[in-house]
C-alpha cells in the first residue's frame, strides 16, 4: 500500500481522465457480456423455433414481442444479427477510445516521473548518490519509471476490468439458473489459495530478476567506460566470461519465475476446465428436465468460462503487479533520499557576494568513520592567491570540495564574509566558485557548448578568448571542424592534457570571483602550465584562486602555500618561507627539481 500511495501523488491529478476512461471500459464490457445472450436467442428462437415465454431473451425479450420477425425467420435472424453487430461496433469504439487515454495517461506519467527522479538525482549530494552503483541509478530513472506508469495506466485498471467481469458474470449467470453458481463457488477457495502462494513467490522472483538486471546493466556500463582499458590489457575474453556469468544468473532469474508461471497456468487450466465440464453436465441435466433450454446452456457455459478467465486474468495482473510494485519501491527509496548537504532555509536563499572572503575555522570531516580532515583553520581575503600540496590522500582535494558543500563539514564552520556557507542557497554558494575537478569530464558534444557550459548564450568570440587564456586554442584550430569538434563519450578522442585545458577554459568563461584548480594541471607539460598560471595571474588578477598540486612548481608564485599530511596542514607560508624552513615542502619540491632536470638532461 505504501508504494501505491507514493504514485498517487503523481496520478491524482490524472484521476478524473482515469475515470471517465474506466466508465467508458466498463460500458464496452458489458455490451461485449450481452453477447452470449444474443448468441443463445439464435440458437432458441431462429435456428430452433423454441416457445417465447414471458422471461425469454432476458435483456433482449424486445426481440421476441413479435415487432422484429417471428421466431425461426429470416426477419427475427436479421434483427439479432443487427443488436449484435451494434454492441460489437459500441465495445470496439469505447475499447478504443479507453485505449488511447490509458495511453495518453501513461505517457504524461511516464514523463513526470522520469523528470522527478532526474531531478532528484541532480538534487542529490554525491556521498548519497555513491550508495548507489550506476546500473541501479539507469534502473530507477529508466526501467522503473516505465514499470511503474504501467501499474497506474494499464494494470490497475485492466484489474478494475476484471473484478467488474466477474461480478456481472456472477450476475447474468444468476439471472439465467441459480444452480450455475455451484461451480464458481465452489472452486473460488481453491483459486483465491493458488493466487496467494503464487503473489508472494513472484514478489520474491521479480526482486531477484531487478537485481540482476541491475548487475547486468552495471557490467555492461563499466565495460562501456573501460573500453580502452580492456582492450590495452587484451582481457576481452575476461570480460565476455564476465558478462556471461551476469546474464547467465539473469537467464536463471527469468527461467524461475516462467517455471512458476507455467506451474500455476497449469493450475488455472486444470479448474478451469473442470468447471466448463461441470457447467455443461449442469446444463444437460436442466434440459433434460425441461428448466432450460440449449441456447442458455451456451450462454451460461460462456458466462462460467468467462468468469474463470477472468479469475486467470486477476491472477495475471496480480503476478504482472508485484514486478510493478517492486519497480515503484524502489523509486519511493530513492525519492526519499535526503541530502546529506541540505538546502538552507529561505531565509539564506538571497544571500550573494561578487568579493567574497572566504575562512575555515577549526574545520574537522569524518567520512565512513574515518577522519579526513582535522582541525583546518584558513584565511583567504579576495584576490589571494593560495596553493595546497602534499601527499596523496593528505585531504587536498575533500578541502576544496567543503567550500562548495560537495561534502559537509562535521565540525567548525566555512564561512564567506561572516556568513556560514550553510545560508546560503547551493545555488549561489556554486555561482562564486569556478571549479576545474581533477577528474576531467567532457560532454558528448561539440568543444565549443563544452567551454561555453555555465553560459550557454555567450558570444563565440568570448569562447575562443577563453580557449586562448587555457592554452587551448592553438590545438583547436589545428581541428578539422575547430570548435564545432565534437568530443567526450561518442567523439574525438583527444589527450588529457587536451581535455584539461578545454575544462581550464570552461571555468574562465564562467569567470567566477573564486577559482579552483584541483590538480587541473597534471596532464600539462611543464612549459604549458607555466605559461597557463601566468594568464590566470595577468588576466585575473584579481580573482581568488585556490589550487591543489602534485607538482609543486605550480604554486610558486602563490601568496601562501599550505602542506597537508594526513588531513592536517603541516607548514604553511609563503615559497621562500617553506623553502627557508627546510621541512616536507622544500625536501619534495627538490626532488621534484632534480627529477626534472634529469629529464630535461636526458
Amino acid at each position: 500500500m505504501e508504494t501505491l500511495r507514493f504514485g498517487f501523488r503523481y496520478f491524482k491529478k490524472n484521476i478524473p481522465v482515469a475515470i471517465l476512461a474506466e466508465a467508458l471500459s466498463f460500458l464496452g464490457v458489458y455490451a461485449e457480456l450481452l453477447m452470449p445472450l444474443l448468441s443463445g436467442i439464435l440458437i432458441d428462437f431462429v435456428i430452433q423455433k423454441g416457445e417465447v415465454k414471458e422471461d425469454s431473451g432476458g435483456a433482449f425479450h424486445f426481440l421476441l414481442t413479435g415487432r422484429f420477425g417471428a421466431p425461426h425467420t429470416m426477419q427475427l435472424f436479421a434483427a439479432i444479427a443487427a443488436v449484435f453487430g451494434v454492441l460489437m461496433l459500441l465495445r470496439i469504439v469505447l475499447i478504443y477510445i479507453r485505449d488511447l487515454v490509458q495511453e495518453w495517461i501513461g505517457l504524461k506519467l511516464e514523463t513526470e516521473l522520469r523528470y522527478m527522479t532526474y531531478g532528484k538525482l541532480m538534487e542529490l549530494d554525491s556521498a548519497t548518490i555513491a550508495e548507489y552503483n550506476s546500473g541501479e541509478l539507469l534502473q530507477i530513472l529508466n526501467s522503473d519509471t516505465i514499470m511503474f506508469k504501467e501499474l497506474f495506466s494499464h494494470r490497475i485498471p485492466y484489474l478494475g476490468d476484471s473484478v467488474f467481469i466477474l461480478v456481472m458474470t456472477l450476475v447474468l449467470i444468476a439471472r439465467i439458473d441459480i444452480s450455475f453458481l455451484v461451480i464458481p463457488l465452489l472452486l473460488m477457495p481453491f483459486l483465491v489459495r493458488s493466487v496467494i502462494r503464487f503473489k508472494r513467490k513472484a514478489r520474491e522472483n521479480f526482486k531477484e530478476i531487478r537485481q540482476k538486471s541491475s548487475e547486468m546493466n552495471l557490467t555492461t556500463q563499466e565495460n562501456i567506460a573501460a573500453v580502452r582499458i580492456v582492450r590495452s590489457f587484451h582481457n576481452e575474453e575476461l570480460e565476455k566470461e564476465k558478462f556471461r556469468n551476469v546474464n547467465t544468473r539473469f537467464l536463471d532469474a527469468r527461467m524461475k519465475q516462467i517455471w512458476l508461471s507455467s506451474k500455476f497456468d497449469l493450475t488455472f487450466n486444470t479448474i478451469r476446465q473442470i468447471a466448463y465440464i461441470s457447467t455443461i453436465a449442469i446444463g444437460a441435466l436442466l434440459v433434460m428436465q425441461g428448466k432450460l433450454t440449449v441456447g442458455y446452456i451456451l450462454a451460461s457455459s460462456t458466462y462460467v468460462m468467462r468468469f474463470m478467465n477472468n479469475i486467470t486474468s486477476v491472477n495475471n495482473h496480480i503476478f504482472n503487479m508485484q514486478q510493478q510494485t517492486i519497480a515503484g519501491l524502489a523509486l519511493k527509496h530513492f525519492m526519499e533520499k535526503e541530502s546529506k548537504v541540505p538546502e538552507p532555509m529561505e531565509a539564506g536563499q538571497a544571500l550573494h557576494c561578487d568579493m567574497p572572503d572566504i575562512e575555515l575555522k577549526n574545520v574537522s570531516l569524518e567520512m565512513d568513520g574515518q577522519e579526513i580532515l582535522k582541525d583546518i583553520n584558513i584565511s583567504i581575503p579576495y584576490g589571494k592567491k593560495l596553493g595546497i600540496v602534499g601527499e596523496t590522500g593528505s585531504g587536498k582535494s575533500v578541502l576544496l570540495k567543503t567550500l562548495v558543500r560537495i561534502c559537509d563539514v562535521t565540525s567548525g564552520q566555512v564561512t564567506i564574509s561572516g556568513h556560514d556557507i550553510k545560508e546560503f542557497s547551493l545555488e549561489n554558494l556554486r555561482k562564486m566558485y569556478s571549479y576545474v575537478f581533477q577528474d576531467v569530464f567532457l560532454f558528448s558534444n561539440t568543444i565549443e557548448s563544452n567551454i561555453a557550459f555555465s553560459r550557454a548564450d555567450i558570444d563565440e568570440r568570448m569562447v575562443t578568448k577563453a580557449a586562448a587564456d587555457a592554452e587551448a586554442a592553438k590545438f583547436i584550430d589545428a581541428l578539422p571542424e575547430r570548435y564545432k569538434t565534437i568530443v567526450g563519450e561518442r567523439g574525438l578522442g583527444i589527450s588529457g592534457g587536451q581535455k584539461q585545458r578545454i575544462s581550464i577554459a570552461r571555468a574562465f568563461l564562467k569567470n567566477a570571483p573564486v577559482f579552483v584548480l584541483d590538480d587541473s594541471t597534471s596532464a600539462l607539460d611543464v612549459n604549458t602550465e607555466h605559461v597557463l598560471l601566468k594568464n590566470i595571474h595577468e588576466h585575473f588578477a584579481d580573482k581568488t584562486l585556490i589550487i591543489t598540486a602534485h607538482r609543486f612548481s605550480s604554486v610558486v608564485d602563490c601568496d601562501e602555500i599550505l602542506y597537508m599530511k594526513d588531513g592536517i596542514i603541516t607548514e604553511r607560508g609563503t615559497f621562500r618561507e617553506l623553502m627557508n624552513l627546510g621541512g616536507s615542502f622544500a625536501h619534495v619540491y627538490r626532488v621534484q627539481q632534480e627529477q626534472q632536470a634529469d629529464e630535461i638532461h636526458v
